[in-house]
């Protein structure tokens, strides 16, 4: 059953398809949340919080139009406010993209110097995204994480598809430059055999 049909079951009285509908997105909306509450040090939150934007959706389900957005985008969309207004409660305006239990593991056969490097340049990459301004760090963990296209990101952020592209574009440019100076490091070049 594709989501609109499990939506229209749904709305016609048949609420133990809403099981199903929450399978499909519940790891997806808790590594999105996971990522917006890291850097405020409050993932312990994560899943009270994905399962408060499972309730909003599930209470406001009648009032979804398919017509305006998929069902999500309309998830994102209550997942991404959930997680905004509990940080303004928290005082915790920063949000963070950090990714989640995907720590680089090595091989048997990797040189355990290879490994620290890989682990701190995950490290620095996800202190970058930290950094960024919430719009552009949402953006990015949209597009690069969650694999979403330019419109459904505009649609989950409020903006035109040409402002998510230029987010996205700053966003990729600072942490770019953030990077620079710790990637061109000479330690790196000889672990990895990169040239000049």
């Amino acid at each position: 059953m594709t989501d609109s049909q499990l939506i229209r079951e749904i709305k016609d009285g048949n609420v133990q398809l809403y099981d199903e509908l929450m399978r499909r997105y519940e790891r997806k909306i808790l590594a999105f949340i996971y990522h917006m509450l890291k850097s405020a040090q409050m993932e312990s939150f994560a899943e009270d919080l994905c399962n408060e934007t499972f309730y909003k959706a599930y209470r406001s389900l009648n009032s979804f139009r398919e017509v305006e957005a998929t069902f999500s985008t309309w998830l994102y969309t209550i997942a991404r406010n959930t997680v905004l207004s509990e940080l303004r409660k928290n005082k915790n305006i920063k949000v963070s993209l950090e990714q989640s239990g995907h720590e680089p593991h090595a091989g048997a056969d990797v040189m355990p110097e290879l490994t620290v490097l890989r682990n701190e340049k995950v490290t620095m990459v996800r202190e970058a995204i930290n950094n960024l301004p919430e719009k552009q760090r949402s953006a990015l963990i949209l597009r690069e994480y969650d694999q979403l296209d330019y419109q459904e990101i505009a649609n989950i952020l409020g903006q035109t598809v040409s402002s998510v592209k230029s987010l996205l574009f700053r966003a990729r440019a600072s942490v770019k430059l953030q990077l620079e100076p710790y990637f061109l490091d000479p330690i790196f070049e000889e672990y990895e055999g990169m040239k000049r």
